[in-house]
Formats: C-alpha cells, sequence, structure tokens
C-alpha cells in the first residue's frame, strides 16, 4: 500500500476524529435495517390494504389467512427490529438481552392490537384525498397511487410505534416516506383524521405540531419552528412545544410557512405562499394582497 493510503487511513482510524461518528456495536447487538424495516412497512400496508400492497388475489374468503400469515410475519421481523432500537443508544449486557426480547415482543403485539384503529384512521385520509380532489376516480385510485396515502400511512405507523416509546424506528419509518415522496412528517406530529395533502411534494410537518380533523394542505406547505430557545449552556432546549397549532377544517394553500406555538383557528383558510408568525382567528381567510394596476 502506498504512503498516501497509509496516511489517509490512519487519520481516519484516529479517535478523535471517528468518536462522535461511529456507532460501535456491543458483542451481541444488532443494528437496525433499513431493509427489514421496508418489508415491515410492506407488511403493514398488506394488512391495512388488503388487495393493494402484498397478495392481490386476496378475497373475503381467504382474508383471516391473509392477515393471519402477514401478522405473524410482521410481529417477528418488528421484535427484531424494536430490540435494536432499545440496543441501538444504549449498553445492553449480555443477561439483559432477553429482557430486551420479551420487552420488544411485548410491544410488537401491542402495536399489532392497534392495527384496527390505524386502519380505521387511514380510512378516514383516504375518504379526504379522493372527496378534496376531482381528478381522483375512485379510492383504490387514492390507495394505490397517492403520495400523500404513502406518506400519512408511514406516519400513522410511526406514531403508534413511537407512543409505545419504540427509540430511533418511528424516525427511519417516517424518513423512509420523505425519500419516497417528498413529504416530511415528524412521527411526533399530532394529526387527526379525514387528513389530506394534495400533491404533496416539499411538505414539512414538526415534532410538535398539532393538526385538528378536516385539514388539507397543498404541496409546500411547512409547519415549523422559530429559532429554538437555549439552556445557560448555550445548548438548544428540547422536548418543549414549538411547532403550529392547527385547528378543523382548516385548508393551507401551496408554499405557506406557517411557525412558532401559534394556532391557527378552525375553519380558518390560509392563500398560498404567505408567512403566519401569528395567531390566526377562527373563520379568518388569508390572502396576499392584489397588486393595484395603474
Amino acid at each position: 500500500m502506498n504512503n498516501d493510503l497509509l496516511t489517509t487511513i490512519k487519520k481516519l482510524s484516529e479517535p478523535e476524529g471517528f468518536q462522535d461518528v461511529c456507532h460501535e456495536n456491543g458483542s451481541n447487538d444488532t443494528m437496525p435495517s433499513t431493509d427489514v424495516l421496508h418489508k415491515i412497512v410492506q407488511l403493514a400496508r398488506s394488512i391495512l390494504f388488503p388487495g393493494y400492497f402484498g397478495d392481490a388475489a386476496v378475497n373475503s374468503q381467504s382474508m383471516m389467512y391473509h392477515i393471519g400469515v402477514n401478522i405473524d410475519k410482521l410481529h417477528f421481523l418488528l421484535t427484531q427490529q424494536i430490540k435494536a432500537g432499545i440496543c441501538f443508544n444504549c449498553d445492553v449486557e449480555a443477561q439483559n438481552m432477553e429482557e430486551a426480547e420479551r420487552k420488544s415482543r411485548i410491544i410488537a403485539t401491542k402495536f399489532v392490537t392497534q392495527m384496527p384503529e390505524i386502519r380505521e384512521k387511514l380510512h378516514t385520509d383516504v375518504i379526504a384525498a379522493f372527496n378534496g380532489d376531482p381528478a381522483a376516480k375512485s379510492f383504490g385510485e387514492v390507495i394505490f397511487c397517492y403520495p400523500s396515502i404513502r406518506a400519512i400511512t408511514n406516519y400513522r405507523i410511526a406514531n403508534a410505534l413511537l407512543h409505545l416509546n419504540v427509540p430511533l424506528i418511528p424516525r427511519i419509518i417516517t424518513e423512509m416516506a420523505h425519500s419516497e415522496t417528498g413529504i416530511d412528517i415528524h412521527p411526533g406530529a399530532t394529526i387527526g383524521s379525514y387528513f389530506t395533502i394534495d400533491h404533496g411534494t416539499g411538505v414539512v410537518i414538526g415534532e410538535t405540531a398539532i393538526i385538528g380533523s378536516n385539514v388539507k394542505m397543498y404541496q409546500g406547505v411547512t409547519l415549523g419552528a422559530k429559532s429554538f430557545p437555549l439552556d445557560e449552556n448555550g445548548n438548544p432546549i428540547k422536548g418543549i412545544q414549538r411547532h403550529p397549532q392547527i385547528g378543523n377544517n382548516v385548508i393551507i394553500y401551496s408554499n405557506s410557512t406557517i411557525l412558532g406555538t401559534i394556532k391557527v383557528g378552525d375553519g380558518a383558510v390560509i392563500g398560498g405562499n404567505l408567512w403566519i408568525d401569528t395567531d390566526v382567528p377562527e373563520g379568518a381567510k388569508l390572502a396576499q394582497r392584489k397588486l393595484k394596476t395603474p
């Protein structure tokens, strides 16, 4: 090996250079796998929307078998990934690996028992997307084709896992949808029923955002935070409310940015390309002023 390559290897191997960007696994630890998590999301979709994803030949006679097989696969894979998430940021001694496995299995079971509720919520999102888009020809088209349903499905799966205190895995799942659709929904956001995003590209919904029911958003909308408050050491304070609260029956048109811990009242309509950082009253209709022509 020539000297230049050897020098580079030595530099990259110095502890001060890699200590913050290298994950050192314990002897019994496993890393979360994006490939396996993709399989988990696909299995979840085949359960939540049978016939559209997974086995296309499923029918009412074979439904229980179809759901049962996929639930079994999902539960096994999810248990292993939850365990990997638990072990990712903490030292789990060998004798505690069995306990981590037991805890992960319980969490996976709790998640599976919530899937009927997740499907019910997603059904309302499909209805909202269909009713809100004159170009939609059927529920099937919405389920199979619309990026918003893909992103919202990942979000509702991830949000359920987050509420079960699963670390890391929920964020990976929503970032998968972000990569696929351009829609960035943090798993910690709170989103009501009948939620739809038209087109969707460039939408950002922050961790502490709260969205009511029957809310419609268009592409490029941001529900973001202002600059973070700092602690006495100059570090950002985390775990506090910092994103907007959107009421029920609100419409937010494309490329509008709504920042901070403000409230948008029920029934408000926010026009496109607006910058909002103060409360919006119930029923308000905000739009850019039209330029007067001479």
